[in-house]
């Protein structure tokens, strides 16, 4: 007997309703995308590994999906790290492309590989998959899809100003109220790391203090003493454990505490320009938050950093994030290129959105009518009518099989398909439709234009 077949953990099939639903979202974030100026891109699903590795740190290499050579990929493999088992070493020479990690890195690539036909500031948008060797979780697949917006060629912080716009009419656009765009520094981070004495603990510092929403303060501390902050440096900055009051506020905080350090100082002025205009501006549904604690990607984050939290109401992980990036594309030769984006998880969103019942009804709909199927002649005269309704923009089907009727009445009621259209002889000859509703069982004879209107 065979085996059942089923997919890979942490990747999923999606039905023709979910489908719906997650163009909807994609829909509303590429029409924004679009209206802020972005352009469309798309890369390869997989790139060279030496595209990837060692862009990510060790954990991120070590998340990467690699690709074996094709045909005999051992005939070219090191024995003396087939023989030791180095998977890590023997790696390279089985193995020369891997499924791209994320966005960022092969934009990078592209921008450095198509520099000279470029228009720079370069507003690039990318709404494509991307996949990691995770563990699975809620709100965590090994292949899920990144929609991101990026500008690079520009270190104006308008750029930044502008994305915490795009969050905001994303995320209003798709009814999502109460969502917190929370915003730190790159510079500030280091600047707090200077000031405490802690400068070569940067990532260690910063990993810590990171998690402070999720293991507490004592968890913080422990962990910084573990990785070998003194104590004295813990005390500095015993602040930023209990850093509370209006963005105005924190920012003077923030000047105070930093006031030695010409780079903390730097990311303070950049993060009151930022915050400062958009509380002008104004947003719509969305929270601005400045959360000192806000990390990211240190290894290629060098300015403002951006995360998105869900509505309080929803139990979920960040459904957005990004930052400025100020040598990205010096990985591949090009320097002083500097970038800002923001990317959208699209999944997590999906699920918040279902969670809080967000998604409009009509997202799902199915066809407005099914026409039922007589036979040959009867088929033909609805397709008739059925083309020329489809021209108009409505969803009609015909039953493909001239089969019992009840058969065909079953299969719109499981469909969702709110009527059915008969033909039978009395309709062919009176050159007219029945229009029978499924809901309430009311049937009607109509004409064409009659049968379009009430399908519209």
């Amino acid at each position: 007997m065979a085996s059942k077949p089923s997919i890979p953990k942490g990747t999923r099939d999606f039905s023709p309703s979910e489908v719906a639903k997650r163009q909807y979202i994609i829909q509303i974030i590429k029409s924004n995308f679009e209206k802020f100026g972005f352009q469309p891109i798309e890369t390869p699903s997989f790139e060279n590994s030496e595209t990837l590795m060692g862009k990510y740190g060790e954990e991120g290499d070590r998340l990467i999906f690699k690709i074996l050579n094709s045909g005999d990929y051992l005939a070219k493999a090191n024995e003396t790290h087939l023989e030791n088992k180095d998977s890590t070493k023997l790696t390279s020479s089985i193995s020369e492309k891997a499924l791209r990690y994320d966005l960022t890195v092969p934009f990078a690539r592209y921008v450095v590989q198509h520099q000279n036909e470029i228009e720079f500031p370069f507003k690039r948008y990318q709404i494509q998959p991307v996949w990691r060797a995770d563990r699975p979780q809620k709100g965590r697949f090994r292949e899920f899809f990144q929609c991101d917006a990026d500008v690079v060629g520009s270190k104006s912080l308008w750029q930044e100003v502008e994305l915490v716009q795009l969050y905001d009419t994303v995320f209003t656009a798709l009814g999502l109220n109460g969502v917190t765009i929370k915003i730190n520094n790159r510079k500030i981070l280091s600047g707090i790391a200077e000031v405490i004495g802690a400068s070569e603990k940067l990532i260690d510092f910063t990993v810590a203090l990171d998690k402070l929403d999720k293991i507490g303060e004592d968890g913080v501390k422990k962990e910084m003493i573990e990785k070998g902050i003194s104590e004295e440096a813990i005390v500095k900055v015993q602040p930023l454990f209990n850093f509370t009051g209006t963005i105005s506020e924190k920012i003077e905080k923030l000047s105070d505490l930093l006031s030695t350090s010409e780079e903390g100082m730097k990311g303070v002025e950049e993060l009151r320009f930022i915050c400062e205009n958009v509380i002008k501006l104004g947003l719509n549904n969305s929270m601005l938050d400045l959360d000192v604690t806000l990390a990211r990607g240190l290894n290629y984050y060098t300015g403002a950093i951006f995360e998105v939290a869900p509505p309080k109401s929803v139990a979920m992980g960040s459904i957005g994030g990004g930052g400025r990036y100020d040598d990205l594309t010096g990985i591949f030769g090009l320097k002083n290129m500097s970038g800002v984006g923001i990317s959208f998880g699209l999944d997590r969103i999906y699920l918040v959105i279902e969670e809080l019942n967000l998604f409009p009804e009509t997202v799902t709909e199915t066809s407005r009518a099914l026409f039922i199927n007589y036979g040959d002649a009867e088929a033909f005269y609805a397709l008739q009518a059925i083309q020329k309704l489809r021209s108009s923009g409505i969803k009609v089907e015909l039953y493909p099989d001239n089969t019992k009727v009840a058969k065909q009445f079953q299969h719109a009621d499981k469909r969702g398909i709110p009527f059915a259209v008969i033909i039978g002889e009395q309709e062919m000859a009176s050159n007219s439709y029945s229009l029978k509703n499924l809901v309430s069982g009311e049937q009607v004879l109509l004409d064409f234009e009659s049968l379009k209107a009430a399908l519209l």
